[in-house]
């Protein structure tokens, strides 16, 4: 990663939407090594060369607010990624419309968030909004839907776990899901 980036801006100047996506790429892998303090000056890098070359509403940027968000949440600072995974959020709606799987993607990682922090029945809400437009855009056996519905059933029994069970809502599927996590 680090070879193509230098390669990307010798050859395309510093300011080049590859040159950004190649910050992103390399953002992520130091955050899925846990190499928090070199991601994030990378994932910022790639937030402001993409709002500066592609413009504040534009896909790629909610993908670079993404990565940061999910940067800040690996570290347990998720005062400084919720309003990321917010703004990420409303800003695909507005690009995308309410039902696109990139919103639902959005969903996700902000329900994921929540669970994290222990809000589990804001997740929930979430969860479902997430796995109800998966399912209906990709089907119920899309790697997507399943890994919403995965993480679903992880806030699920984190939930219950915690004592929670009855501030859940009585959603079809909610009540479906625990009653299988109950029964196991």
């Amino acid at each position: 990663c680090l070879q193509a980036l230098e390669l990307l801006r010798k050859l395309l100047g510093e300011e080049h939407p590859h040159v950004a996506q190649s910050l992103s790429n390399l953002a992520e892998l130091y955050r899925s090594q846990g190499r928090y303090q070199e991601a994030e000056p990378l994932c910022l890098q790639a937030l402001e060369l993409r709002k500066k070359l592609l413009g504040e509403e534009h896909p790629h940027v909610t993908e670079s607010l993404n990565n940061l968000a999910e940067l800040y949440r690996s570290q347990g600072r998720y005062q400084e990624a919720e309003p990321l995974c917010l703004q990420a959020l409303e800003l695909r709606k507005k690009l995308l419309g309410d039902e696109h799987p990139y919103v639902a993607s959005s969903l996700n990682n902000l329900a994921f968030l929540y669970k994290f922090q222990g809000k589990y029945s804001e997740a929930e809400l979430l969860f479902l909004q997430a796995f109800e437009i998966f399912r209906s855009r990709l089907g119920f056996e899309h790697p997507s839907t399943q890994k919403v519905r995965k993480n679903f059933v992880d806030c699920l029994q984190s939930a219950v776990a915690a004592g929670q069970k009855d501030r859940l809502s009585n959603h079809p599927i909610t009540q479906q899901l625990l009653a299988q996590i109950v029964s196991e």
